[in-house]
């Protein structure tokens, strides 16, 4: 049967056969013949893209830079440039395995992969009323979404490529890996599916401005946070059970895990539960600091709009 498809953008090749799109089919080519390469040289061959990018991005590093400095106050100076540059390196990587999992069957990396926690999202459908997958903004994204699909089917809420083909690309791919791809705004047919007890990978870790925000603490600091994941829990009463996955450290391979589902969600308070949601994210980026993508504005929006950005201009 035809996997349903809620994409609002065309995702049918053939219109896409302008000479204006060869540039992106030249992309995607090289995109697909790296993907066949040995995974370890893929690793390598990625941190050194991400190695060059440190370099050649002087505003994507100054806002990792900050990102990590406004996160970690913790490290000397010295640890937090280090981990800038390894951020740049993990998630080189992660561009290259965007690849893999657009491209390469799944079940060729199951001897690399262990699951953990598995019981929790089962517990969690147990209620019957769908789960919503808490996941985050790792460099493994796609990837992650790629290898879960060897222990459970699920659904995927997706935002939009801004490039039409590579959308069509990323959305027929994942169809082929989930049961539905829904649109990031398509609250509707979110709820549908949970209440057909469907797990739903579900993302809210980025800084969407100010309408449907409350303020609440990221590595300590106030960052614009959504509501929506209490509105679906509240109208839906699925479980939010939180769900990661990284690059194994020192040996080739990946590690998915799930957690038990939040209690007392939603608890009625906004502030509270987004802090909850923070703070569960925040625990999770905490295993492998580096594979997470600082190169986004998390703290964009301030709580004031007379509060000076943490950005400022960028470093040369």
């Amino acid at each position: 049967m035809t996997k349903p498809r809620s994409s609002t953008r065309e995702t049918r090749y053939s219109c896409y056969r302008h000479p204006k799109w060869w540039p992106t089919w030249l992309m995607i080519s090289l995109i697909w013949l790296i993907s066949r390469l040995p995974l370890r040289l893929q690793w390598w061959l990625g941190a050194s893209i991400g190695g060059l990018a440190y370099h050649l991005l002087p505003s994507r590093r100054h806002v990792t830079a900050t990102n990590i400095r406004v996160c970690f106050p913790e490290y000397s100076a010295a640890e937090q440039e280090a981990l800038v540059k390894k951020t740049f390196r993990s998630n080189g990587i992660g561009i290259l395995e965007i690849g893999v999992a657009w491209f390469r069957d799944p079940t060729g990396l199951r001897e690399m992969t262990q699951v953990h926690g598995l019981e929790h999202l089962e517990n969690g459908l147990a209620g019957g009323n769908g789960v919503l997958l808490l996941g985050g903004h790792y460099s493994t994204l796609d990837l992650g979404g790629s290898l879960i699909s060897l222990y459970i089917d699920a659904d995927v809420m997706q935002r939009d490529h801004n490039n039409s083909l590579m959308n069509a690309v990323m959305t027929r791919a994942r169809e082929r890996r989930y049961g539905m791809v829904l649109g990031n705004k398509d609250l509707r047919g979110l709820l549908k599916r949970l209440r057909l007890n469907r797990p739903i990978w579900y993302a809210t870790d980025q800084d969407y401005g100010r309408r449907g925000t409350v303020f609440a603490p990221f590595f300590n600091t106030p960052a614009a946070s959504i509501t929506t994941t209490s509105r679906i829990a509240e109208r839906s009463r699925c479980a939010v059970v939180p769900f990661s996955h990284f690059r194994r450290e020192g040996s080739i391979g990946y590690d998915l895990y799930f957690h038990p589902a939040l209690s007392n969600f939603p608890s009625g308070d906004d502030l509270t539960d987004a802090a909850l949601v923070n703070h569960t994210i925040e625990q999770e980026i905490r295993r492998h600091p580096d594979q997470y993508l600082w190169m986004h504005r998390r703290f964009k929006t301030r709580p004031s709009r007379q509060d000076p950005s943490f950005y400022g201009k960028s470093r040369k």
